[in-house]
């Protein structure tokens, strides 16, 4: 029954659930082994004898640096396509179309699409109406706020929204109403934006696939018999399916980027800090990010420029500049790109498709005028273990009253793997930390030879619906924080969508956009239209 899991850790984790209050059963322990919750295990035990006891831990708030100054206003393509949040916006300020209209098409496309995409949780359409009504007046009255205003919209369903219940992908939280939005909610309806609903994610989004044992998996629309990714499942599906223009998703381990690849979207992971969590349900306080998913690069810098800034509501967010500004007229010419090489394995563990998108991708960007060259990042294979370690003791601990309380009510997949991380022993939290700070001081030096670091995403087409998608390429930079992007390159053989990643030094969202604004002119866009 236990494989190749140590007897010794078996018996750890029985004490651990007995010394913690928690009624899990010989079922419960057999999942977690067959699900290989516990394989990592082993390996992070190994990993944490090579550290240095004396380093003080990186708890990841104090750790990151104050970012540049910021410039005052976002400045963007003149002209963008009509199916872009940009495009749609220009005609909105002209008054070429009304927000009335583009909510009745948005409304529309969900009934006709959503039965088969399971991509909303929750319709706001008589609210969404409302909103409409009046950003036409306002728009009419010259009171145009920005190319956010009348323009529908998503949000995940962990992100508080007043007078609506957030239920996390969760029968526990389905009843809680929400007193108060999140800051993003807040943030996105000052720029004038129109919420339609929230959307499907896996549950508490602690899994990297679509599956939810409450409210089922969300179907991938380029083939419904494959996954879309998680966790921030709907957010993606809704925009690549036109069922909104944009949405905003949540990242632990991959949870934007992942399903963004997956979908043939642009998702944006921004420095860890920049945009609040205020409002927001946690998976891992010090790892979890908020950003948008959208149709192009340039609609992900204006979502991102909405959202970001500091807030005294949530402390993670007390470092970051008071804006983001991102000129993506200005180029690439001269920027420094590293091919990811090495990830630690001796090899890029990844399809022929996913190598050949990462050199379509290079060549892009090449012609735009970067400079390219090849990169190792050894450490990124500490970095996996690392997250994944932090992840399962964090979200232990969110969960642990619950665990105690209401374990039936939890899905199989979540129980199990949030019951395996009971596992860890009481040092591996603190030890997790100084590795941490060890290896971000090794992967900073990069930043000495590249600007910017063009990595795989996902290392493959979307799985089958209902599998979860490896996060070995986007959990690593989560444990550093650093901003990253998921940009689609094409079509593989299967029809499906393939993506890259691109990685920036904290703080430098503004260089990564301009990077994949650059590249998509040499790559073209995936739109479902």
């Amino acid at each position: 029954m236990t494989g190749n899991v140590p007897a010794e850790v078996i018996d750890q984790l029985r004490s651990a659930w007995r010394a913690a209050g928690v009624a899990a059963t010989e079922a419960d322990l057999e999942g977690i082994v067959a699900r290989g919750f516990l394989d990592r295990l082993v390996a992070f035990r190994a990993l944490l004898s090579t550290g240095d006891s004396e380093i003080v831990p990186d708890y990841l708030s104090a750790a990151m640096q104050p970012g540049p100054r910021a410039d005052q206003t976002a400045r963007m393509p003149a002209s963008s396509p009509e199916d872009t949040l940009l495009g749609v916006a220009a005609m909105l300020q002209s008054r070429a179309a009304s927000p009335v209209e583009l909510v009745e098409r948005s409304l529309a496309c969900i009934a006709e699409r959503d039965p088969q995409l399971n991509a909303f949780q929750l319709v706001l359409a008589e609210q969404a109406r409302r909103a409409a009504r009046h950003a036409e007046i306002e728009i009419s009255g010259g009171g145009y706020r920005g190319p956010l205003h009348g323009v529908p919209v998503a949000v995940k369903d962990l992100y508080d929204l007043a007078g609506v219940p957030t239920t996390a992908g969760s029968k526990i939280r389905a009843g809680q109403v929400a007193a108060t939005s999140s800051t993003v909610v807040e943030r996105l309806e000052t720029a004038g934006a129109i919420i339609v609903g929230k959307t499907r994610m896996s549950e508490f989004a602690y899994s990297p696939g679509s599956n939810n044992a409450h409210y089922g998996p969300t179907p991938n629309p380029w083939n419904t018999a494959h996954d879309s990714g998680g966790s921030s499942s709907g957010s993606a599906v809704a925009v690549a399916a036109g069922m909104v223009y944009a949405a905003i998703g949540s990242d632990t381990g991959g949870s934007i980027r992942i399903p963004a690849a997956n979908c043939g979207i642009v998702g944006l992971k921004p420095t860890y800090g920049r945009v609040s969590l205020a409002g927001a349900v946690s998976l891992s306080w010090s790892l979890d990010h908020a950003g948008p998913l959208a149709r192009s690069a340039a609609d992900a810098a204006v979502l991102v420029a909405a959202l970001a800034g500091r807030d005294g509501r949530d402390p993670r967010a007390a470092l970051a500049p008071p804006t983001l500004a991102t000129d993506l007229r200005a180029g690439i010419a001269g920027m420094r790109v590293g091919l990811l090489s090495d990830d630690g394995t001796g090899e890029l563990a990844v399809s022929p498709e996913v190598l050949a998108a990462m050199q379509q991708a290079g060549a892009a960007l090449a012609s735009a005028g970067a400079v390219l060259s090849s990169l190792a990042m050894p450490a990124i294979e500490g970095l996996r273990l690392i997250n994944g370690a932090i992840i399962a003791m964090e979200a232990a601990a969110f969960h642990l009253r619950s665990l105690q309380t209401r374990l039936d009510d939890y899905g199989p997949f979540m129980r199990q793997r949030v019951l395996a991380a009971f596992a860890y022993g009481p040092s591996d939290f603190v030890q997790a930390q100084q590795l941490r700070r060890e290896l971000r001081a090794r992967c900073e030096k990069i930043f000495e030879q590249v600007d910017l670091l063009c990595a795989p995403c996902v290392p493959d087409v979307a799985p089958a619906l209902d599998v979860p998608t490896s996060t070995n390429f986007t959990g690593p930079f989560n444990c550093l924080g650093w901003p990253s992007l998921s940009l689609p390159t094409g079509l593989g053989a299967s029809g499906l969508p393939v993506a890259i990643q691109l990685i920036a030094k904290p703080w430098d969202e503004a260089s990564l956009l301009r990077a994949a604004h650059a590249a998509e002119g040499g790559l073209g866009r995936l739109l479902l239209g």
